[in-house]
């Protein structure tokens, strides 16, 4: 990849120094964020494939009875099949079991390796999912996949952030998002279109074509440069490292950036203990640890998953046809996507919490206007009119495009950017760690809670982004525009967090100095 420019400046940040927004970042950073498509394709396709009549006739047969009208059955309860969510869920489960192993792939190998892997990984995933003969197949097709957003997920962010200059870091790491939310549009696409393949194996290449971002983001990674931050604390030659920094920068005047990623690398060195043991035991990481639970943890608790996952089986529970349905779910895909690509071009300028928390109200609103819906006008028996049913999806898309300009492109960068190098890989380890526990929750028990609870499911989730809306506004500190290895000053300048860091000179940060 040759440098070059953009023409955007970058002024002296924090003395990290000057630069430009080159083509060699841009092209590794959108070669990196395939990691990201991958994670929305699987997102959107299980959602898609699980609500189709011929895979739910060849490896979901009471399901497809019950959907049929075979049996008398709730609305509410027609996809409730611990058997159909663990078919979703596993990808989850195994991304939660790989994902310490990534973690430290990711801080001994660097980044590079750990997206090679989690190419591979999905590539054979892709293979077994469409070729599968039976629901076990099946299930261990979206296990390999798991293992693959073990490692793509803890490397991508990390890579997204370290690569970016500081005063553009929040666009370039909501390119996360918006790869997950352009992948999961192209499944809703495809699965839109191979529904309609005569001779009901449709769902075969919607599954087999997770291998074409895979096989990208495989390739690619193959000629990815490393981050500076990672060959630094690899112990590699300073002046390697400052070629390549200046090539990303597209500037000479790397020294300042430079030294505060080696002054970070230092720290890590002279502690000389695991990341992880580190940010468990050590006062001076508490409000990073926090954060790295409650973010992933809250982002799950919004409902999107339930959404993503089961959208068009919801659509088919309100009484719409598989057609419709999936049709309904391309629309919200390109709100989804269109929110994050807008998230893009304001989190550096407005700043993180004025996004989170204006996205956070938003849907917070859809999704009690959605739940009173449902409560008023969908019984157990017959469906909602297309009147009722078109306010229904316009709502889900008005939540999708709060989440896709607020929580779901944040929840990956803030986490990404808080950490001290000493225990970043740690702290990212951490953060998709709970992220995959409430992924798999969500998606294990969202069916039988729509079963039991109904319409107020809806209100469960609406409490929880009140929840979470007032804990942005209390407790996490803003930290656009702060070059990532000096991220540690922002905790001590904040109201709670300087209380609980108190003024032990033995928890004073140690990375971050220039």
């Amino acid at each position: 990849m040759a440098a070059g420019s953009f023409g955007v400046s970058e002024s002296n940040d924090g003395g990290c120094g000057g630069g430009r927004v080159t083509a060699f970042v841009v092209l590794s950073c959108i070669t990196a964020g395939m990691g990201g498509a991958i994670f929305g394709y699987d997102i959107g396709i299980a959602g898609g494939v699980s609500s189709m009549e011929p895979f739910l006739r060849k490896f979901f047969p009471e399901v497809y009875r019950r959907m049929k009208g075979d049996s008398h059955v709730s609305n509410y309860c027609k996809f409730d099949s611990q058997l159909l969510t663990a078919f979703t869920s596993s990808l989850y489960v195994a991304g939660l079991l790989t994902t310490f192993l990534a973690s430290g792939v990711t801080a001994r190998r660097g980044r590079r390796p750990s997206m090679l892997l989690g190419g591979a990984a999905f590539l054979a995933g892709a293979a077994v999912g469409g070729a599968s003969l039976n629901v076990y197949m099946a299930i261990l097709g979206r296990v390999l996949l798991g293992v693959g957003l073990g490692f793509a997920n803890q490397a991508v962010p990390l890579y997204l952030s370290e690569m970016a200059p500081p005063r553009h870091r929040g666009a370039f790491s909501n390119g996360f998002q918006f790869s997950v939310g352009v992948g999961a549009l192209a499944a809703n696409v495809i699965n839109f279109g191979t529904e309609k393949i005569k001779g009901g194996w449709g769902w075969r290449v919607s599954l087999s074509l997770a291998a074409v971002p895979a096989g990208l983001l495989l390739v690619g990674a193959v000629f990815l440069p490393e981050t500076p931050n990672s060959l630094v604390q690899q112990g590699k030659d300073r002046r390697d490292v400052a070629l390549l920094l200046r090539k990303i920068r597209g500037t000479d005047d790397v020294d300042r950036e430079l030294d505060g990623i080696v002054a970070a690398a230092d720290s890590a060195k002279a502690a000389g203990r695991s990341g992880l043991r580190m940010l468990l035991t050590q006062k001076r990481y508490r409000p990073q640890l926090v954060m790295a639970v409650a973010i992933p943890f809250f982002q799950q608790v919004t409902g999107i998953n339930a959404i993503a996952f089961y959208a068009p089986v919801l659509l088919r529970t309100i009484g719409m046809g598989e057609s419709a349905s999936l049709l309904s779910s391309v629309v919200t895909g390109v709100v989804g996507a269109a929110s994050t690509l807008i998230s893009m071009f304001l989190v550096d300028r407005f700043g993180r919490r004025t996004l989170f928390l204006a996205g956070g109200t938003q849907m917070l609103a859809s999704q009690l206007m959605i739940g009173a819906i449902l409560a008023a006008k969908l019984g157990d028996d017959g469906a909602v009119s297309k009147e009722w049913a078109a306010a229904l999806i316009f709502l889900i898309a008005v939540y999708v495009a709060g989440f896709g300009w607020s929580w779901g492109p944040l929840g990956w960068l803030v986490p990404s950017e808080i950490f001290p190098l000493e225990v970043r890989s740690a702290g990212q380890g951490v953060t998709v760690a709970t992220s995959f526990v409430f992924t798999v929750l969500v998606a294990q028990t969202f069916l039988s809670m729509l079963c039991h609870m109904r319409a107020g499911i809806f209100f469960f989730f609406a409490a929880w982004l009140a929840a979470m809306t007032a804990f942005v506004y209390l407790l996490l500190p803003e930290t656009r525009g702060v070059p990532i290895e000096q991220v540690d000053r922002v905790w001590r300048e904040h109201w709670f967090w300087r209380r609980v860091l108190g003024s032990d000179s033995e928890e004073a940060p140690a990375s971050g100095k220039l």
